[in-house]
């Protein structure tokens, strides 16, 4: 039986850490494109289709929460970000714009696989869902999500929800009336090592919330304290 080797391009300008990076991901037997600069980088993600980028927030070209935005225009694919700094804003402001995760230097090798291995994991696991569960779900008479084609209409306007937003919406939408914990939603999108990133669900949550306007508010009820549901 043949074993899928995924494509991870690699965006950084750090030679040192690129050879690093390199050598540790195939030796798990990753494909590793690398690029040193933004516009070496969309190159590279546009000609290879990755299954995964790493993207670096220093870069010399852009900044690399810009790149993260330019990046989401075109692709879904799990983006995890590496950055020097562990300025909590900078954090939030790269899960924002479209990041799925975060790593902060100096980071060991065998932590990084582990969160690729997360993103890749959900990104499997949102495709199997697919094919499963009801081709559509109504919240109201306003939004629908559409399982088959992993859309989401507004009032019968497309709204543009990246992979993990979909995968949130999705979880809660298909459990209607249950309030998820923080945890349990961490667990159930990202992975069971992330119970305590709860600045995640907070702005995923803003961002659907926004983009399902003006009804996200209604939809997305908050319980203090607890976690988060959809009502009957």
């Amino acid at each position: 039986m043949s074993t899928i080797r995924h494509k991870v391009v690699v965006i950084d300008d750090d030679p040192a850490l690129l050879t690093a990076l390199r050598i540790g991901l195939t030796s798990k037997g990753y494909d590793v494109l690398y690029a040193s600069d933004a516009e070496k980088g969309i190159q590279s993600v546009i000609d290879a289709s990755p299954s995964a980028i790493i993207l670096d927030l220093g870069l010399p070209d852009m900044d690399g929460i810009s790149l993260c935005k330019a990046l989401r225009t075109f692709t879904s694919v799990p983006i995890i970000v590496l950055s020097a700094t562990s300025d909590e804003d900078r954090k939030i402001k790269a899960l924002d714009l479209g990041a799925d995760d975060y790593v902060t230097k100096p980071f060991s090798m065998g932590e990084l696989l582990a969160r690729l291995r997360v993103a890749l994991r959900h990104t499997e696991i949102h495709s199997n869902r697919l094919g499963n569960g009801s081709p559509t779900i109504n919240l109201g008479v306003h939004v629908t999500i559409d399982n088959v084609k992993h859309e989401v209409l507004v009032d019968s306007a497309l709204v543009d929800l990246t992979a993990k937003e979909f995968d949130l919406l999705y979880v809660l939408a298909s459990h209607i009336g249950k309030t998820f914990t923080h945890r349990d939603l961490l667990r159930e999108v990202w992975g069971v090592d992330y119970y305590a990133e709860t600045n995640y669900l907070r702005v995923y949550i803003n961002r659907i919330r926004k983009k399902l306007e003006p009804y996200g508010e209604e939809i997305i009820k908050t319980k203090p304290g607890v976690g988060y549901q959809i009502e009957p």
